[in-house]
């Protein structure tokens, strides 16, 4: 009896350490208030643990106080633009303008009063954009129309789903329109904990954005041997942890053989703590999650932008089979799918409509709707790494190999279908598996 309970306990335990472990990977900053309550309490219940776990395996900070809990994560990469902030409403991608808005409304309110009014807010950073190097940059905020306070609202609606603010009263459409104000309580411990830096931004000294980017989030390789296979640890896990695919060809040569003898290592520490399955092919490493919920790019999804996106999967996959592979093993790649140009694809996409268009909405049967759901499509199908996009046009990548569909089996017997009393034979139709990005990202299988 005292070791069933003991096993029980154990498993409770085990079962709550991990959906503490998801969630911050899901919400890197949780709220011990609202929405977010009890994945909090669970963060902070665990927060010894947690924390040991991610500083050995990712050199990831958690930081757990009474009002937050803030993973402070480091990106393995700075040249993926496929994960962009978003307006909350519109799920339209962040311009380069409300970037530097939002930084500037960061800034502003890292100065103000606990409660702040948006026109206050918009005057401040009306204030701070006065500047000459961002002139000469073109980024300029002068409240003089519509499209500029729209800018500025989508920043503070993603302030607000960040905690960063509370409102209070009023509302922002109401201040796009020149009709009325909101008010909001300014969380200092949230705003404390928005940005994540390796280092400060005041200590950078480099001129060009790139390499001021690099340098922002820099990790370098220490020269001792049993500190750089720590450090190619932390970015090895990090990125089993944020891309939806690991290729192995996309890893530098040190990286590759740390990997290879510490494969089976890195990807039993991923598993037991999040529960992501890993998925090992001949060209890379998938962490998958079975649960499908660490995601922010789905595949397959619902209506009509799932739809063709899944018929552009589908049909970019065949290129797989058109060229020979390498022998199975670390570091294979295809040899064969040459890149398809994306006019192509929307023809493609043209020629389908007719047949779906009772599944679809009525603006996708329209003349050049194919261009936008073809440019959404890729841009799903890039930031889950299924395929790269370039110059010469759309490259399916290994993991899309997946939606490659096969013919149907023809069951020739009862005894094959697995039923009893059946009097007709049925076609067993193959389906293509999902996907979708844990965290910043994880592969998903849908049975």
């Amino acid at each position: 009896m005292t070791h069933a309970l003991d096993s029980a306990l154990e498993g409770a335990r085990e079962a709550n350490l991990r959906r503490a472990a998801r969630a911050l990977l899901r919400r890197p900053l949780l709220r011990a208030a609202g929405a977010q309550a009890e994945e909090f309490r669970l963060v902070r219940r665990y927060a010894v643990e947690l924390r040991s776990w991610f500083d050995a395996n990712t050199g990831w900070r958690l930081i757990v106080d009474s009002e937050v809990a803030r993973l402070v994560k480091l990106t393995p990469t700075t040249d993926d633009p496929t994960h962009p902030a978003r307006d909350t409403r519109s799920r339209a991608s962040f311009s380069r303008r409300r970037y530097v808005l939002t930084c500037l409304a960061l800034l502003v309110l890292e100065r103000s009063d606990a409660q702040i009014t948006l026109g206050r807010l918009a005057e401040g950073v009306r204030v701070a954009a006065a500047d000459e190097q961002l002139a000469s940059a073109g980024v300029t905020f002068t409240l003089s129309g519509r499209e500029e306070r729209g800018d500025l609202v989508a920043v503070v609606r993603l302030l607000l789903d960040l905690g960063v603010l509370g409102r209070v009263a009023g509302d922002e459409d109401a201040y796009v329109r020149e009709a009325g104000d909101a008010l909001y309580d300014v969380q200092r411990r949230v705003l404390a904990g928005v940005l994540a830096p390796s280092r400060g931004p005041s200590t950078i000294v480099a001129g060009e954005f790139d390499e001021r980017l690099s340098q922002l989030a820099a990790d370098p390789l220490p020269e001792a041997e049993d500190l750089r296979n720590r450090a190619l640890r932390h970015h090895l896990t990090r990125r089993l942890l944020d891309d939806p695919v690991l290729y192995y060809e996309e890893l530098d040569a040190e990286q590759l053989a740390y990997l290879t003898g510490q494969r089976a290592a890195l990807t039993r520490r991923v598993s037991e703590l999040t529960g992501l399955v890993a998925e090992i092919r001949a060209e890379g490493i998938a962490m998958v999650d079975p649960e499908d919920d660490l995601t922010d790019v789905r595949m397959p999804d619902t209506g009509t932008d799932g739809h063709v996106t899944l018929l552009l999967a589908e049909y970019l996959a065949r290129r797989l089979g058109e060229g020979a592979v390498d022998e199975p093993g670390v570091g294979a790649a295809p040899n064969g799918p040459q890149p398809v140009e994306e006019e192509q694809l929307r023809r493609f996409v043209r020629g389908v409509t007719e047949e779906h268009k009772s599944y679809w909405r009525r603006a996708a049967q329209e003349p050049g709707a194919e261009a936008l759901l073809v440019e959404t499509a890729l841009e799903r199908l890039t930031a889950l790494r299924l395929v790269r996009r370039g110059p010469a046009g759309v490259t399916p990548l290994p993991a899309l190999a997946r939606y490659a569909l096969a013919n149907p089996t023809i069951a020739e017997s009862r005894s094959q279908l697995g039923l009893a009393g059946a009097e007709q034979p049925r076609a067993a139709e193959s389906r293509p598996n999902g996907l979708g990005r844990a965290g910043q990202a994880q592969l998903g299988i849908s049975a």
